[in-house]
């Protein structure tokens, strides 16, 4: 009774904006874009909490003294936070459970990164207690099934849940989607196999970017945030390589850009193209 399916992770958000329908949100910045768009898709004011890159893109003590200042109906974390794939504190994440309860504010956190983290603690075991909780999870990144799109989210506020169910569409999970995740949720090979290999590629590629001279941001998720020329993207594209270019998201800009940690074969071809582009710039 806590569970409510959905076409990806990004049609609940649309959903809870809609059933909330609130005022005024706050979000981190940089962050997942969806969070934002779905609440101005509703005529919400979104509020940004700026990240700093000298202390790593981690939230500081000050952001619960901004949500209080805002007084927003709802607040969007993510955790491991895309893009720059740092966790979110548990000491600070259950300061921000406190102070939502008492001010009666939303809590919406995506944890679809959070299996791929060795470090990550689901919120699963707050959710009898915090009816104002919402997790977002999703299948796409944990098990590969990016493109059959099937996402869920975890609530104890049970009239919520059936105001978002009221607002999506009729069989909005298809047949092969819910397949899919049946079959993926029968096994935890490839999430072992996948968290096996993020423990041994990602330091590696962290190391090996910031030997060619680039800015990485530390990560506990299944990519890197880094920062290089303003033409990379279009440099390695031509390479048949692609990287997010991250230079519309809030509080980031031109220069910056996010890198899946791939297969080990994959992440060299990454660093050799890179060696060779970042060579032609002279750096």
């Amino acid at each position: 009774e806590y569970v409510l399916c959905g076409n990806g992770a990004a049609e609940l958000i649309y959903a809870f904006c809609a059933a909330l329908q609130p005022k005024c949100a706050v979000e981190l910045a940089p962050t997942f874009s969806e969070y934002a768009a779905a609440a101005e898709a509703y005529g919400c004011r979104v509020e940004r909490y700026a990240l700093r890159e000298e202390t790593g893109f981690l939230p500081d003590a000050g952001f619960a003294d901004f949500v209080r200042e805002k007084q927003p109906e709802a607040l969007f974390l993510c955790t491991p936070n895309n893009p720059t794939g740092r966790l979110f504190p548990r000491e600070r994440m259950e300061e921000l459970l406190r102070l939502c309860a008492s001010n009666r504010i939303r809590l919406l956190v995506d944890e679809c990164f959070l299996e791929l983290s060795a470090d990550g603690e689901a919120l699963n075991d707050a959710l009898a207690e915090h009816p104002e909780l919402f997790l977002l999870k999703a299948f796409t990144k944990s098990y590969a099934l990016a493109g059959l799109r099937l996402g869920y989210c975890l609530s104890s506020d049970a009239a919520l849940l059936k105001r978002m169910s009221a607002l999506t569409s009729p069989w909005n999970v298809s047949g092969p989607a819910q397949e899919a995740g049946i079959a993926a949720t029968g096994g935890r090979e490839h999430l072992e196999r996948a968290r096996e290999l993020l423990r041994t590629e990602r330091p590696r590629l962290k190391g090996a970017l910031e030997a060619l001279g680039l800015r990485v941001i530390p990560s506990e998720a299944n990519f890197l945030l880094f920062r290089g020329p303003e033409s990379l993207r279009d440099d390695l594209w031509k390479r048949g390589i692609a990287v997010r270019d991250c230079g519309n998201f809030p509080g980031l800009g031109p220069g910056w850009y996010r890198a899946a940690v791939r297969t080990r074969e994959e992440n060299d071809r990454l660093i050799s193209e890179l060696r060779e582009v970042l060579e032609w710039h002279g750096i």
